[in-house]
Formats: C-alpha cells, structure tokens, sequence
C-alpha cells in the first residue's frame, strides 16, 4: 500500500482509506473489515461524530485503540443532533467545536484526533473564530491537524487559503469531475484533497451493471446515459472498479480516495481493484468518455 504526504503536514496517509460510515453498528461485525484494512496497510480512517449518533465513532475507537499510534483518525464537527429527534442543525460555533471534540475523543477511546475536519460550512459562519478554534486546540495537542469537508468553493476555497488546513474531503469521481476545477487553488494553499464517493454508489465497481438498473440515473447523468458511458469506460479500460480508483489517485492534489466497505468481502473488492490500479496509466479517453461540468452553485 503505496502513501501520500497529506498537504503540508507530517502525515502519510494510504493511497485508499476506509470511510468507517458504512461500517455495521455492530462490534463483530465490524471488527473483520477493521482489521483486514489494517492486515492491507489501510492507516487512514475516516469517521464523524454525526454517523449512526456516535456509535460509529465507538466502534472505530475501539477496533483501533491496539493500533493508535500506527494509524491516523480523522473525524469531523460541526452538525449537531436536535435534543429528542432524528434531526440535526448545523452550529460551527467555537464552543460547540471544542465540547464536539471532547465527547469525540471519548467516543474514540484517545487523547487527540490526527485530522480534525469542519462538516460543511456556510459564507456566514464565524470563519475567524473557527479558525482561531482549530488553531488552539493544535497548540493545545488535542489535534493534530485540521481540515474540511466541503464542495462549495465559496466555503472552502477562502477556509483554506485563510488557515493552515491541510485537507478538504470532496466528493470526486469517474462521474463527478466538478472538483477539477479547483484542483490547482487548492494545490496552492499547500493542502490535499481526500476523495469520498469515489466510486459513485457502486456505480464505478464491477457490479455497475446491476447498480444502473436500480437507479435513476446519477447527478446529470440519466439511467441510458450512464449505461452508454459507463459501457464505453468498460471497453476501454476492461475494469471499471480499477480505473475509479486510478483516475482520482492520478492527480497529485489527491491524497487518498476514501471509499466505504459494510463487510470484509466488499474491503477486498476495494483492495483488488487498488492493486488492478496500479497498471492503469492512460486516461486520455475519459475526456471524451465523461462529462466535466461545473458547480452551479456556491461559487
């Protein structure tokens, strides 16, 4: 398992990483996928106080607590469960970030999260004190470093140039190449991009064919669209789930591409299309195989 330099921090993070949300909320039945990541040389898990109420948090502190000092826990904060109901409201507030980060490290057994990562953000947040918050919480150790997580350019374009974020997780792929257009901005700020939805709701796997059928098309893409396209992808590179992962790790502002696993089986799906991926090199046919849009909006 090959590692990048996640922007302009000491960290090294493998070049495919495990998003612990898809994990199951149980122990045991997470513990297998945990644990194979870790056999394949995953060190990159990424989690949020918001998934499954914490209990995802839970599991990845547990399954991880023999292994702390060999991986590299990000989290996130920032969207606040609403007293007595399913919902959540968003409050990036300094206070709600610093009580956010103390019920995450206990959740998470340890005394200090690796990456630290605002969930979302809006132009009207307090983005000074937010800052300010991140940037004392890393005196303080209790982080080691911080981030964002955010496809709204006119969010985390000004969040990182003003900051020493070192990561903004984006969701980037095959089939949502909006990102590209921000890639040398945040090049610049010195910082890396970590890639969720890097396989499109198993659109971009082997079993493409079932997964179009079930849905109703994706993003701009209409159901007949994405089986021309993804047919036409096929063809020319032989293996969909290899060429996903290939295409996001071709750029260098992309650190690792984070992709989920809720069972053993599935991680190892993952693991061997990373290892067809290494021998993809040419990606000069996606231009005209895939659509290169633009965000509409928040820019």
């Amino acid at each position: 398992m090959k590692k990048r330099k996640l922007g302009s921090s000491e960290i090294e993070i493998s070049e495919i990483s495990l998003g612990c949300m898809s994990l199951p909320t149980s122990l045991t039945d997470a513990k297998p996928i945990v644990e194979t990541a870790l056999h394949s040389g995953v060190n990159y898990f990424d989690t949020a106080d918001l998934y499954d109420k914490g209990i995802n948090e839970e599991i990845v502190g547990e399954l991880l607590k023999p292994h702390r000092h060999e991986v590299v826990i990000a989290t996130k904060v920032g969207n606040r469960w609403n007293d007595g109901e399913d919902g959540w409201h968003w409050d990036p507030s300094p206070s709600h970030i610093e009580n956010g980060l103390k019920m995450s490290l206990k959740r998470l057994k340890t005394d200090y999260i690796d990456v630290y990562q605002l969930h979302g953000g809006t132009i009207d947040d307090p983005w000074d004190e937010i800052i300010e918050t991140f940037e004392r919480l890393k005196k303080e150790g209790t982080i080691r470093e911080y981030g964002i997580s955010s496809i709204r350019p006119n969010v985390f374009k000004p969040f990182l140039q003003g900051s020493n974020g070192i990561s903004n997780m984006m969701q980037y792929s095959l089939l949502d190449r909006r990102p590209e257009e921000w890639f040398e901005d945040i090049s610049n700020t010195n910082a890396s991009i970590v890639t969720r939805g890097s396989v499109a709701k198993g659109l971009l796997t082997n079993d493409w064919q079932k997964r179009v059928e079930a849905s109703n098309g994706y993003l701009t893409y209409s159901k007949e669209e994405l089986k021309k396209t993804l047919s036409a992808l096929q063809n020319a590179y032989e293996d969909i789930h290899a060429l996903s992962i290939a295409y996001n790790l071709s750029h260098q502002v992309v650190a690792s591409t984070v992709i989920g696993a809720s069972s053993k089986q599935q991680f190892l799906e993952n693991l061997e299309a990373y290892e067809k991926s290494q021998s993809i090199g040419d990606f000069t046919p996606i231009q005209q195989l895939t659509k290169k849009e633009v965000y509409s909006e928040h820019r």
